[in-house]
């Protein structure tokens, strides 16, 4: 078991000990996307949204959803967030419209953001689905990816 980084001597699940590590400036960006029928984007466009507007509300579950990560991920640090904006853009596709959602997550600490900004992306895609659903339930979630991060000790990684 000591090859593993979240076991204990014991063999059993622990928070990796970061207290050692020097804090630097940190930021993720990550991505998702929801397919959508063009009678969800056109009831958008009209306010047709009987629980009101679906980026709004779920460019707040986002930031909540970075905010939360520690309480949901397990092995995730309580991490003092400076910073999270979420972006929305709607763009034509095939078959309907696509929803592109991009969140950006930054700190100064010991450890990563990239779970914050993962989590930002998928709490906010699964917020406009809800806030959708009444409309057409077909909608797809998928993929949700990390774009790339800055700082600490394994560097930076851009996604190809």
């Amino acid at each position: 078991m000591s090859n593993f980084t979240h076991w204990n001597e014991e063999g059993r699940p622990k928070m990796v000990d970061i207290s050692e590590k020097t804090s630097t400036n940190r930021t993720a960006i990550a991505r998702s996307k929801i397919t959508l029928s063009d009678e969800v984007y056109e009831a958008i466009q009209q306010g047709g949204i009987k629980k009101g507007d679906p980026t709004q509300v779920a460019q707040i579950a986002g930031i909540i959803g970075a905010k939360k990560t520690a309480d949901i991920i397990p092995m995730c640090h309580p991490i003092m967030l400076q910073g999270t904006d979420l972006q929305f853009d709607y763009t034509k596709a095939d078959v309907g419209y696509e929803l592109h959602i991009q969140a950006t997550v930054k700190c100064s600490g010991k450890t990563g953001v990239e779970m914050e900004a993962l989590t930002a992306v998928s709490i906010a895609a699964l917020t406009f689905y809800d806030m959708c659903k009444a409309v057409d339930k077909s909608m797809v979630i998928k993929e949700t990816y990390l774009v790339q991060k800055t700082g600490g000790k394994s560097g930076d990684f851009v996604h190809k």
